[in-house]
């Protein structure tokens, strides 16, 4: 009887207790409702007042699109509002790989717009078009003066609809008239494939929008079937990422079926998903080695993630961005869109590589990375020690390319495209990528060129000396410092000829690269820097040695921890983590042709 009423008492007890937790909940529910609303109706109050009262006349759509910009500024970078008018350039961005235009990239310089870049097989190729022709006007429109978002949209259009395009030649005086059709401009997320050696296979993979896994599988199948490859490079260097799903795909093509591959946790339960490998994988034992650079980013995360917790590639290169976050795309009313972050993921291991913290700003606004207190310890399939908090660090760190100051002043003032302009200008054609060098007659031509534009520079020293004698003279000490700053001056000044032979290599690279784009277009350039490239050179040195390979996945000796937060502090030097990248990409949830 005793124990009866104690049972009855205690159910007494917990109906009280989720009772009152139920009040609390509906209390609160019923604030964020309250709150919500009065936050509403002081926004549509503020709205209608300075429509009607402000001094001058004012663009209501845009004020509002502002007081939307500014709401989301304080959530994250990738959370943003789409309007109408912006939508197909969204889909080109995130989604589809194919607009109407004539394909070619412009830059602007001086005033005027460039052709910077050709693409092979459409409209402007086959127009006659070069990189370097200045584009003077489009259907009559005058084109200098503006920027290239606004000529962009000048030479965009539906396919089939014709255009006329003005340009100016350097070296030639008479202007180049063309009537364009354009085309359907279609990029593939594949930029190329082919082998490095005789037995490894190549793939660059520069996004992941529509048909990505398709083309890496297309790409793969033939390289196994027809150049018989026995290990692959995956290259992920600046690649931003794009859509979660095709992320996953990729992986599946190298891990049994089935493997979670990434996990996304959002606050909803509805975007907590755990999205596994399906389908027959293409093969499971070939060396895989993937590339990845501080520009590697999103879907090319996870994708670089799963691959080294299920201890399946060896990853290459240097500490990746670090985007642990994914967004949705949702329909808005009178057809707008709406992009939000709705969860982040965590690959295999349970670790997200989130490396900024959004939601505690420092008081300028500004994201801190996670710091290395926070950051946690995770293993992967054999065991090996890897991180959270801090993008995914490679198993073989390597040094990023870093150009001397004459190289970045020839690279700034673009001397290498211009000279690369007069050079497809004076020669038909060149030998093939393979065997094209910039040899001792072409590089003095080069300088010589260089002297001709008054070609000079500053080194790092130099501009540690100006800055010297910027703050003494503030301070009003430089005139006792000047005679030994003019002496140390005198000793640091640099010599320009000899920089140039010093740093021939490097410059020899660029300029090449740049002729080569001329003749063979994409494919040449990629060509052109795989002759160079030492990451590559270091995944086909680790894929080629076994013992080393099976070493790195199994985690022995120096390969039992990998980018613990003590190295990640001592590169970081190395890494920018105050903004992303250009390019980077966000893991859609969902695609956008398959949401409700």
């Amino acid at each position: 009887m005793k124990k009866y009423k104690r049972d009855t008492c205690l159910r007494v007890m917990a109906g009280v207790v989720l009772g009152g937790a139920f009040l609390l909940f509906s209390f609160r529910a019923a604030d964020d409702l309250f709150d919500i609303s009065k936050n509403l109706d002081i926004m549509t109050s503020i709205y209608r007042e300075i429509n009607v009262n402000y001094v001058d006349e004012i663009e209501a759509g845009e004020v509002m699109q502002k007081g939307i910009e500014g709401m989301l500024s304080t959530l994250d970078p990738y959370t943003e509002f789409i309007p109408e008018s912006d939508i197909d350039e969204f889909k080109l961005n995130y989604v589809s790989t194919e607009y109407g235009g004539i394909g070619a990239l412009i830059m602007s310089r001086s005033g005027g717009v460039y052709i910077s870049e050709i693409y092979e097989d459409f409209p402007a190729w086959k127009a006659g078009l070069r990189a370097g022709d200045e584009i003077l006007e489009i259907d009559g429109i005058p084109v200098p003066g503006k920027n290239p978002e606004e000529v962009s949209e000048l030479l965009k259009g539906p396919r089939n609809s014709d255009l006329k395009l003005v340009a100016r030649r350097p070296g030639q005086e008479k202007l180049i008239e063309k009537n364009i059709k354009r085309g359907g401009i279609h990029f593939n997320n594949v930029s190329y494939f082919g082998t490095v050696d005789d037995k490894t296979g190549y793939i660059k993979l520069d996004k992941f929008l529509e048909d990505a896994s398709d083309e890496v599988k297309e790409a793969f199948l033939e390289l196994k079937e027809e150049e018989q490859i026995n290990s692959l490079i995956l290259d992920l260097r600046g690649n931003g990422g794009g859509i979660l799903q095709e992320a996953v795909k990729i992986v599946g093509f190298f891990v049994e079926n089935g493997d979670t591959v990434v996990i996304q946790k959002g606050k909803d339960n509805r975007n907590v998903i755990a999205y596994r490998s399906s389908g027959k994988p293409l093969d499971m034992e070939i060396p895989l080695a993937v590339l990845v650079d501080k520009n590697t980013a999103s879907a090319s995360e996870i994708v670089a993630g799963a691959f080294q917790d299920f201890d399946r590639a060896v990853i290459v290169g240097q500490r990746t961005f670090g985007k642990g976050l994914v967004q949705q795309t949702l329909r808005m009313p009178y057809n707008t869109l709406l992009k939000m972050t709705i969860a982040k993921y965590y690959t295999p291991s349970g670790r997200c590589i989130q490396a900024l913290d959004y939601a505690h700003r420092a008081m300028d606004g500004s994201a801190a990375r996670i710091a290395d207190s926070l950051i946690s310890e995770f293993y992967t399939g054999n065991g090996r020690q890897v991180y959270d908090g801090s993008g995914i660090y490679p198993d073989i760190h390597t040094e990023p390319m870093r150009y001397s100051n004459v190289t970045y002043s020839i690279m700034n003032n673009l001397y290498h495209f211009d000279y690369a302009t007069e050079f497809r200008n004076q020669h038909n054609n060149i030998s093939p990528v393979a065997s094209f060098s910039i040899n001792d007659e072409i590089y003095e031509d080069f300088i010589g060129w260089l002297e001709e534009k008054n070609f000079d520079y500053h080194t790092s020293s130099e501009q540690l000396m100006d800055r010297l004698k910027e703050v003494t003279a503030k301070e009003k000490r430089f005139k006792d410092l000047e005679p030994e700053y003019e002496a140390l001056l005198e000793k640091l000044q640099h010599n320009k000829s000899e920089d140039l032979l010093t740093f021939r290599p490097e410059i020899t690279q660029l300029l090449e690269n740049e002729i080569v784009s001329r003749y063979y277009f994409q494919e040449g350039r990629i060509l052109s820097s795989l002759k160079y490239d030492k990451d590559v050179e270091q995944a086909v040195n680790t894929l080629g040695d076994q013992q080393l390979y099976a070493s790195i996945l199994k985690g022995a000796g120096e390969y039992k921890t990998i980018g613990k937060p003590v190295s990640i502090l001592a590169r970081a030097n190395h890494d920018n983590l105050e903004s992303a990248p250009s390019g980077i990409q966000d893991e859609t949830a969902i695609p956008l042709e398959q949401e409700n």
